[in-house]
Parts: structure tokens; C-alpha cells; sequence
């Protein structure tokens, strides 16, 4: 892999999300070399993913290129590859372009889909957990329409136009909100000759309510906020089945559809070698109060399953979670070098939102708890300054600036067809 060996102790991190990309930009490389990998050569803004999917946003505005974010950083370095196993006595990491040995071993490979073992609706469905499965989303929304267009087949139009999301957590109440707008007020100039009010958008949901992870008034308003999109929202409903188009539920409801979106679980995901004890709920590694797996091998963020009295199942799998994780680990690495006694890791709750819509959010912060305009306001605000980059937030601001004024998000341009993957066994 062309590391040199130097005489400070090797940091390796698997992964440049929130959690590792933190970590990298903060430990200090005068007393550690840093060596990150991850599969991809950028960093992904995945609060985001669902502007990219409803056409609202184009990739590049919610990527940014880890190289470009490390190159300041002495005894740094960067591999484009994917880590496979580890061998925790030796103390090495294999991944696919090669062998690496390691002082300390950070685990941030983030979370996967689950599709709770139902291989059927892993075969058909569509996620939306990495940049290119929202680009496959958005060629597939924008040909369906091209086809609807040009079929006579009335059966066939209608599973075209009809859309089901799984899961009413942000990921999917966000984007059947995009989706929503994206047919109210964007589509109809694009294909005046086409009669949307036959596009119908569905959000199944197991819980008893949309975004339950947040208070019931929240809950209340976004259920309102989607109801006044016209968005079909069913509680207490399991995605059963989906094949030849059609979704099956528990409640016996059916729809025909050519797009299902799934949002509704994701597991943790890392390399092989881990021993089966060290992996708790939602496939997540158990670690410690300093987020330690072992002495040498920490984990960070939704790979990361940390266990308190207030948080019983685990710290939530939010992105302000994996950030304040990296800081941390950061800070005690630079701690080390100075020979000061580590201090365990305090999740601060910096709160929750959501958006539906232009002027529709929710927030929940501490004691606060708002709705409407003003939250949407504090949800784009926050969305901006967490983006890295400069050039990323103004491209974003411009975006939704000129969207509020003018209905006119994003391109549309349907550069890349859409593909369904092979299935695996």
C-alpha cells in the first residue's frame, strides 16, 4: 500500500463519514501517522442524499473530495480501498488492495441497509444510503415518467406514477415531502401532456406514527405537513413482499408499483474478524464507555453500539452522534501523546428535525420544541454549516434560494439510465 514505516505509532480509520473524516481532520499528525481508507475518494453529506434522488440538488453539491480535505495534514494519507478482514492479534488489516499493520484500529464504516432478511424486496427495492443509490433513485423516478408518457396502457401508467417509501423516519418522510413538491410544482411544466394527478406517493410505516423517534407533537405536525402534500400515509403496516410489482403488507393492503424506496432499517457494517460476542442489536460492535472494542481497536459512530441507562438500546444513529464520537476520539488520542489519563465519552443531545416541505419542519432542541416556517429555516441553516466546504454551502444556498422563488430544482437530466442490480446470493 506504500506506507512508510516511521517511528510514530500508526492510527488506521476505516471510513471518511462523519465520524472518521472528524477524527482525521482533528488528530493531531505530529504524533501519529494517519492512514484512512475508505471505498470512496469523497466524503458524503447523507442528510442530503434525498435532494439528489428528487432531482434538487446535483452530487457534487453534497460531496467533497477527501484529499482536498486532508492535504494540509502532515504524516496523512489516503487509500482508495476497501477493508475486508481483521486480524486482531497481529494486528492487521486486510482490505482489497492490500495488508496493512496498525497501532490503533478505528472502526467507522457506518451502517448498510437491513432488509430484515427478506432476500425478495432486497432484489427489487431501491435504497438510499450511499450517493450513487440516490442517483440510481433519481434516473429511475425521472424515466418512469418518460414512460408513463408514452405508454397507452393505463395498468401500467398507474405503476409508473405510483411511489412507496418504506419507512416514515427523516430519510422517508423527507423524501416523500420531495417527492411531493417535485409533482405539485415541478413536473407539470416539465410534462404538461401528462396527467399527475395520477402519481400517487405511499409511506409505510411499522410504528404507530410518522417519525417516532421524536416527540408526539412533532409527530402530529409532520403527519399534517405530509397529509396537506397529499402524501398516503399508513401506520402499522409491514412491507411483506414485493415482486412483479406489486408490495404486499401485513394489513392485506396492496399496491401496484414500479418504485419501491426502502428507508426503513439500516445495520452496521465492518470488516470480518470480529468475534460474535462483540456484536450487539442492529448489528452494531458493543464497545465500552471510551468507545473501545479492544485496547488497540475503537469504534465510532453507527457501527458503534454504546450502552447507557438513558440510552438502554444504544446512542441513536444520527450523524451529530458520529461527529461528536470523532471529535472525542481525536481528543483523547492527543490526550495520550501527552501522557493525560483518557475521560469517557458524554453524548450531547444537540436535538432532531425533519423537513416536509418549503416552510414545513419540525425541531426538537433540548427543552424546544417548534414547527413551520421557523424550523425549516433552523433545519436549512443547520444543513448548510454542517456541509464541508465553502464552495458546498454556497452552491447549496444558491440552489434552494433560487428553488423558493422560482419551483425550479435542479436539472433533471437523466445522464447515467437506471439498472437494477443482480441479485446476490
Amino acid at each position: 500500500m506504500n506506507i512508510p514505516d516511521i517511528d510514530l505509532p500508526r492510527v488506521v480509520v476505516i471510513g471518511a463519514g462523519f465520524a472518521g473524516l472528524k477524527l482525521a481532520r482533528q488528530i493531531n499528525t505530529k504524533y501519529h501517522q494517519l492512514v484512512l481508507i475508505d471505498k470512496n475518494n469523497f466524503h458524503t453529506f447523507q442528510p442530503l442524499l434525498y435532494q439528489v434522488a428528487s432531482a434538487g440538488l446535483e452530487p457534487d453539491s453534497i460531496a467533497y473530495p477527501i484529499r482536498k480535505t486532508l492535504r494540509k495534514k502532515k504524516n496523512t494519507y489516503f487509500r482508495l480501498a476497501s477493508a475486508e478482514s481483521i486480524d486482531l492479534d497481529k494486528k492487521t488489516l486486510t482490505t482489497n488492495i492490500g495488508v496493512l499493520a496498525y497501532d490503533k484500529l478505528v472502526i467507522a464504516s457506518g451502517a448498510g441497509n437491513n432488509f430484515f432478511g427478506n432476500k425478495t424486496i432486497e432484489s427489487n427495492a431501491i435504497p438510499m444510503k450511499s450517493l450513487t443509490e440516490a442517483l440510481d433513485l433519481r434516473s429511475k423516478i425521472l424515466e418512469n415518467f418518460e414512460k408513463a408518457l408514452n405508454t397507452q396502457d393505463l395498468q401500467k401508467r398507474n405503476e409508473l406514477m405510483n411511489f412507496v417509501i418504506v419507512g416514515a423516519g427523516p430519510t422517508g418522510v423527507e423524501l416523500a415531502g420531495a417527492l411531493a413538491e417535485l409533482r405539485n410544482k415541478i413536473l407539470p411544466k416539465d410534462f404538461p401532456d401528462l396527467d399527475l394527478r395520477q402519481m400517487k406517493i405511499h409511506l409505510i410505516e411499522a410504528a404507530p406514527r410518522v417519525l417516532a423517534a421524536m416527540s408526539e407533537k412533532s409527530s402530529e405536525k409532520a403527519y399534517k405537513y405530509l397529509k396537506k402534500l397529499d402524501v398516503h400515509i399508513y401506520t402499522e403496516t409491514f412491507v411483506e413482499n414485493y415482486a412483479d410489482n406489486k408490495v404486499s403488507t401485513s394489513v392485506g393492503k396492496e399496491f401496484d408499483c414500479d418504485t419501491l424506496v426502502w428507508a426503513a432499517g439500516v445495520a452496521g457494517q465492518f470488516p470480518e474478524g470480529i468475534d460474535a460476542t462483540k456484536i450487539g442489536r442492529g448489528n452494531r460492535l458493543i464497545v465500552d464507555e471510551n468507545l473501545a472494542l479492544t485496547e488497540d481497536v475503537f469504534v465510532l459512530g453507527d457501527t458503534a453500539l454504546i450502552q447507557s441507562e438513558k440510552y438502554p438500546e444504544g446512542l441513536p444513529m444520527l450523524g451529530s452522534v458520529a461527529m461528536q464520537q470523532g471529535a472525542y476520539l481525536a481528543k483523547q488520542f492527543n490526550r495520550i501523546t501527552k501522557k493525560k489519563k483518557r475521560k469517557p465519552f458524554v453524548y450531547t443531545d444537540k436535538g432532531t428535525m425533519a423537513t416536509i416541505g418549503r416552510n414545513l419542519a419540525v425541531v426538537e432542541t433540548g427543552k424546544f420544541k417548534f414547527q413551520g416556517p421557523f424550523a425549516w429555516l433552523v433545519w436549512m441553516f443547520v444543513h448548510l454549516m454542517l456541509l464541508v466546504g465553502f464552495r458546498n454551502r454556497v452552491v447549496v444556498f444558491v440552489n434552494w434560494t433560487w428553488n423558493y422563488f422560482r419551483y425550479n430544482n435542479g436539472l433533471r437530466l437523466i445522464i447515467r439510465p437506471y439498472k437494477k442490480k443482480k441479485a446476490t446470493n
